[in-house]
């Protein structure tokens, strides 16, 4: 009898580990291959009533990644430009028209924007996405795009998300980007695994019992495209280069819990601020604080800065 019962013990303790690293092996694949949100014509309608109420001006822009996958989103003018660009970068299995809210704020303003579909995403070539590890060399050759054609006075950031993460990496290798305003970004993709081991609910669970799970997914996702997953981190980008940052907590969000903005906050270098929204989930900010959000990012981005490199 008591054999029986430690078998019994045994199956339980093992069984939700192994079965989370079943799991891991077989989701593996679909994290790098987001499901993709077609640029739809409703939403291109949507973006040129958005540009025509602001009095902006969209051309599409083109640039090669440094792998030859082609980038495609649009340069906005605004109607009266104070000689700055913010690029804007727009989260998982969306594309550039997620970040159209933050885009209206930024032109009113006098900012010109960059809308790009990341790879992967979009209309955007790439085999897959890899939240920043190749994504960050994208965001150079935007960069060199846009100072080649529009020679900015300043270069900033706005990123929501998986963008909010890739904002983060990208101007932790390019000095050209100035600063950073982050919502909702995740710490490293080791960290955000456990969030997605544990449904988004119980990121306890995905720490311990599921963590298999996560560190398999890790694992085959890192082999199968070729990067190592340790190396996808927006907390080591803010510790290697000290440049302005940013964060915005959403109070109510599971996605990515206010631990990940936290986490980057005490290691980022440069100077920083965090803002937790209350109530508020997911990359809602704007929505729950509209003004509030207009407020802190153009204060945000009108403190003093360096002078222009471009």
């Amino acid at each position: 009898m008591p054999r029986r019962l430690l078998r019994i013990l045994l199956i339980l303790l093992l069984l939700p580990p192994v079965l989370a690293t079943a799991m891991g092996w077989l989701v593996a694949p679909s994290f790098l291959h987001p499901v993709v949100r077609p640029l739809t014509p409703d939403l291109i309608r949507e973006a040129d009533a958005s540009f025509a109420h602001n009095h902006a001006r969209c051309e599409d822009f083109l640039v090669t990644a440094p792998d030859g996958a082609a980038l495609r989103g649009w340069k906005v003018r605004p109607q009266d430009p104070n000689s700055s660009w913010v690029l804007l970068f727009h989260g998982v299995a969306d594309n550039r028209v997620g970040t159209i809210g933050q885009s209206e704020i930024l032109l009113h303003a006098g900012y010109g924007v960059v809308m790009m579909d990341q790879r992967a995403h979009g209309e955007s070539g790439g085999a897959m996405a890899t939240y920043g590890w190749l994504e960050r060399n994208d965001t150079r050759a935007v960069v060199d795009a846009l100072v080649a054609s529009e020679h900015p006075a300043h270069i900033f950031a706005l990123g929501e998300s998986m963008g909010a993460g890739i904002a983060l990496q990208s101007a932790g290798i390019d000095p050209r980007i100035e600063a950073v305003v982050a919502e909702a970004p995740f710490a490293s993709l080791r960290e955000a695994s456990y969030d997605y081991a544990g449904f988004e609910e119980y990121p306890l669970l995905g720490k311990t019992v599921f963590a298999p799970g996560a560190w398999m997914m890790l694992y085959r996702g890192g082999k199968l495209a070729g990067f190592p997953a340790a190396g996808v981190s927006p907390e080591q980008a803010v510790a290697a280069r000290n440049f302005p940052v940013l964060l915005i907590c959403d109070e109510a969000d599971t996605t990515l819990p206010c631990r990940h903005a936290e986490r980057i906050y005490a290691a980022a270098r440069g100077p920083k601020s965090l803002w937790i929204v209350p109530g508020a989930f997911h990359t809602a900010a704007l929505g729950f604080a509209p003004e509030e959000f207009r407020q802190r990012v153009l204060d945000f981005l009108r403190q003093p800065v360096s002078s222009p490199r471009h």
